[in-house]
């Protein structure tokens, strides 16, 4: 695929990205299309995978002015770049913008906000490439639990010896809510522990069940009646209109008491006030928390302190393999695009249901 004059079509890479990974692309691309990729226009970054870097990050002049350059001049982008204020669209910077390969897979909200639901843009996500680490942060929150890794850490630290009883995960009915990529690793993890699985989908009935790897599906309306069901809950949903404050003190108050409730979705999909609740009232006995209404969560927040939380930091899904995966689908897209058979792309984002 060509742009117009005959000219190679223009990627250029706006979040960190290993060295590594852009050769890779630049061997797919060489000849067709023109790679930029310059690490001084990029913020350092905090960790392995780390894709919006240093907060304090702050272009020069001649940075900024290179930075708008490269952006005005591509076809495909490596990420939403960060705009200079919220009236800047992304086409008053990028007018050729034809595609963009995110680091993410909830992007649906991102894509809301810049306003670009009616326009002609294809956005690929990075949905699967999380699948394999959060469907172990799954697993580690549940096996805190059942084996009361917290009273061993103080009874170790406090030099005691006190024979107990734990329990175990087999026979045990775990409910997730979104059976996509990361909920069907999720519950392929679950069933290997011995667990019956069953999850909340917008299709329904044995041969779907059989398809996404669960016992049983049940459908919206039908959420309290499922969450009755349930030793521990798993969210790994979208945030959209429809999973907004899906989870609220009705359905705090179906669920069994002594619930293990892991939230890898988004904070939204909560309602925060009611789930503080539920972890103080003794329906929730144990919280695997990875994501907040408002992230970074504030010093002061009340969840840091409970006892029955493990928070962690917007982190569970991001493991060192990361930007390979990315890259893999990148890669993949990048020879679909140019042959002109983007239906074929990977991850197209649906702009209607925002996943």
């Amino acid at each position: 695929m060509t742009t117009s004059g005959n000219r190679h079509p223009v990627f250029f890479v706006t979040s960190p990205l290993d060295r590594s990974c852009v050769e890779r692309i630049r061997d797919v691309a060489a000849g067709r299309v023109e790679v930029r990729h310059e690490a001084d226009l990029l913020p350092p970054t905090r960790y392995v995978a780390d894709h919006d870097g240093v907060e304090q990050f702050t272009r020069t002049a001649d940075q900024h002015d290179r930075f708008m350059r490269h952006l005005a001049d591509a076809d495909i982008l490596w990420d939403f770049p960060k705009l200079p204020s919220d009236e800047t669209g992304i086409f008053d910077v990028a007018p050729n913008l034809k595609w963009v390969q995110t680091t993410s897979s909830g992007v649906g909200q991102l894509v809301h906000r810049l306003g670009l639901k009616d326009v002609q843009l294809i956005v690929t996500t990075a949905s699967g490439v999380h699948a394999e680490p959060l469907s172990e942060f799954v697993m580690l929150t549940l096996l805190m639990h059942v084996k009361q890794f917290r009273r061993l850490e103080a009874d170790q630290r406090d030099h005691r010896w006190v024979r107990y009883c734990g329990d175990e995960l087999p026979g045990k009915t775990m409910a997730i809510v979104g059976p996509g990529r990361i909920g069907r690793r999720v519950a392929e993890v679950a069933r290997a522990f011995g667990m019956s699985v069953i999850a909340l989908g917008r299709r329904t009935g044995p041969d779907r069940a059989r398809e996404v790897g669960v016992d049983r599906l049940y459908t919206r309306d039908q959420l309290h009646e499922m969450l009755s069901q349930a030793d521990c809950l798993v969210l790994c949903c979208p945030h959209t209109p429809e999973t907004e404050n899906l989870i609220d003190a009705r359905a705090f108050s179906a669920m069994k008491r002594g619930v293990v409730f892991i939230n890898i979705s988004r904070g939204p999909v909560v309602v925060e006030e009611a789930l503080y609740n539920a972890l103080t009232d003794g329906t929730i006995g144990f919280a695997g928390l990875d994501v907040f209404r408002t992230e970074p969560l504030d010093g002061g927040s009340p969840f840091w302190d409970l006892p029955n939380v493990l928070v962690s930091p917007h982190s569970a899904s991001t493991a060192a393999s990361e930007n390979e995966k990315i890259t893999d689908i990148f890669c993949h897209n990048l020879e679909c695009f140019l042959d002109g058979r983007t239906q074929d792309m990977r991850n197209l984002l649906d702009f209607s249901a925002m996943y």
